[in-house]
């Protein structure tokens, strides 16, 4: 047995889910394993009250190879939880006990509220909210959990019956989703939402999605937009996506939708039920913005589990982007010392440019991670070790950024060094044309001020910067000798003068020590 493992089973209305994860040195955890079954345990419930011998089996089936899955690992313990389905079944509790029997697993139903905080336990640990307004959803095939927040603050929580199963079974059942079936349904959903919230209609900066349908609509957003980040956890998606990829939706049969990009041919059926209450949702709270949490109900479980068993911290202080950055960095025993002297170089000429240039916040925090961030390859080898920087940046869980985000930081961390961008480098290619000049700018502050600690020193106490006509002068501040710095910073200024395109001059200035 692994007193360091855990498992997490998630038993839904549509699909169950199980996560084997281990607790690291560091005190965070990783993930050693995820399996989904999408077995429609809900299906028919409504119209019957119970769950039906086919759903039964095929749960259990599912249950019995995840089983096998964990007791590979040796786990500690496994904590499983089943929601809207069985909670609302008949023949709940005579499933519960079948799977104890069969299976070998205690299962225990929670509530929607509970369901809701297993959802905010998550996107606590996945998403920096610090002095933001906004709602926590979790959208499963039975039930909606809405969880308004602001900051680390749990306001209110609300179960409602919304669920994607539910709703297509009571509204679109068989094929109906261009008949009037969909103005029933927005209709349920908004005196549904009207009801709960009694008038009492708040406004938030953004929703935090999880739940299938949630991450169904990242991924086929993402891969309307022809974008290609490998994951949609953080993904971000706008309003007006939502309501064009529903009209697109509706007007589709089901054997249609199962050929849309980014959709599970499995969730052809209830998607346009899922995102019809997202939309409503987005309506409701007048809410512009939907952040993508991949993991939810499962990671919560795990999150609380770990702390119940005293493998983390039982009140762990909130995280910010920086300390996850950090915290990868040093896992990979990056030279520490070097990567925030050039920081603090590449965030002054960053801060010095941007009146001029208006790169924005944002393109800050990306620019001080890819700096200290941007010598990680050499954990896997020196050489070309700035193109392994950044495949490490690029699947990394660097809590606090969105895909794009990372994707950009991981770019600027490739330029430090050797090639410029070229049209034949495919991560740079893929990236939209104004992310590619920020790429590029962002790589070319850090390639120069990587340049300016070319002896990993730290001889360079500061850089001032102006911009005269089509001439950038960056004036370097030190007490000693830096002539092989002013060489390393001309030799490593080539992008910088390509992206801004003015011409650079580096001027030295002694100091007195």
């Amino acid at each position: 047995m692994k007193k360091n493992r855990l498992a997490a089973i998630d038993i839904g209305t549509n699909s169950i889910r199980c996560i084997v994860v281990e607790v690291t040195k560091t005190g965070s955890f990783r993930v050693l394993d995820d399996e989904k079954a999408t077995v429609r345990l809900g299906e028919g419930l409504a119209a019957s009250g119970s769950l039906s011998q086919a759903a039964w089996e095929r749960a259990v089936t599912a249950l019995t190879r995840m089983k096998k899955i964990v007791d590979g690992y040796g786990v500690k313990a496994i904590e499983a939880v089943a929601t809207s389905a069985v909670r609302k079944a008949a023949n709940g509790a005579a499933f519960i006990a079948a799977i104890a029997e069969q299976v070998g697993v205690a299962v225990v139903v929670i509530s929607g509220e509970e369901e809701a905080e297993l959802a905010a336990l998550s996107v606590r640990n996945h998403f920096d909210m610090e002095g933001a307004r906004y709602a926590m959803v979790d959208i499963g095939g039975g039930s909606l959990e809405v969880v308004s927040a602001l900051g680390t603050h749990i306001e209110e929580i609300y179960s409602l019956e919304l669920g994607a199963v539910f709703l297509t079974e009571k509204f679109m059942a068989g094929d109906s989703a261009r008949q009037p079936g969909q103005d029933k349904l927005r209709k349920y959903v908004r005196s549904s939402l009207k009801e709960v919230f009694a008038g009492e209609r708040s406004q938030f900066q953004c929703l935090v999605g999880s739940g299938g349908t949630i991450t169904a609509i990242a991924a086929m957003v993402m891969a309307m937009r022809g974008e290609g980040y490998g994951s949609v956890h953080r993904y971000e998606v706008l309003r007006s996506e939502v309501v064009h990829l529903l009209a697109m939706l509706a007007r589709k049969t089901v054997k249609e939708r199962r050929e849309v990009p980014g959709l599970n041919p499995d969730r052809a059926d209830i998607i346009v039920a899922g995102v019809t209450v997202v939309d409503e949702l987005m309506r409701f709270f007048d809410a512009n913005v939907l952040r993508v949490n991949e993991r939810g109900i499962r990671e919560g479980l795990i999150v609380k589990a770990l702390r119940t068993h005293g493998l983390i911290p039982g009140a762990a202080e909130p995280r910010t982007w920086r300390d996850a950055v950090l915290e990868f960095g040093r896992s990979c025993h990056m030279d520490e010392d070097h990567a925030l002297h050039v920081t603090k170089l590449a965030l002054k000429l960053f801060d010095a440019l941007e009146p001029a240039y208006g790169l924005g916040a944002g393109a800050r925090r990306m620019l001080e991670a890819a700096a200290i961030l941007h010598d990680v390859g050499y954990f896997i080898n020196y050489s070309s070790h700035h193109k392994h920087s950044y495949h490490l940046i690029r699947h990394a869980d660097l809590f606090g950024f969105t895909p794009r985000e990372r994707e950009i930081i991981a770019n600027a961390a490739r330029y430090h060094r050797k090639a410029l961008p070229k049209k034949k480098h495919d991560a740079y290619v893929r990236l939209a044309e104004p992310d590619r000049q920020l790429v590029s700018r962002l790589g070319g502050v850090l390639r120069l001020a990587d340049g300016l600690d070319r002896r990993r020193s730290g001889v360079v106490s500061g850089v001032t910067c102006s911009v005269s006509n089509g001439t950038v002068i960056v004036t370097i501040a030190s007490s000693e000798d830096i002539s092989v710095e002013l060489f390393g910073g001309k030799i490593k200024g080539d992008l910088f003068e390509e992206a801004f395109r003015k011409r650079l001059l580096l001027v030295a200035e002694h100091t007195q020590s």
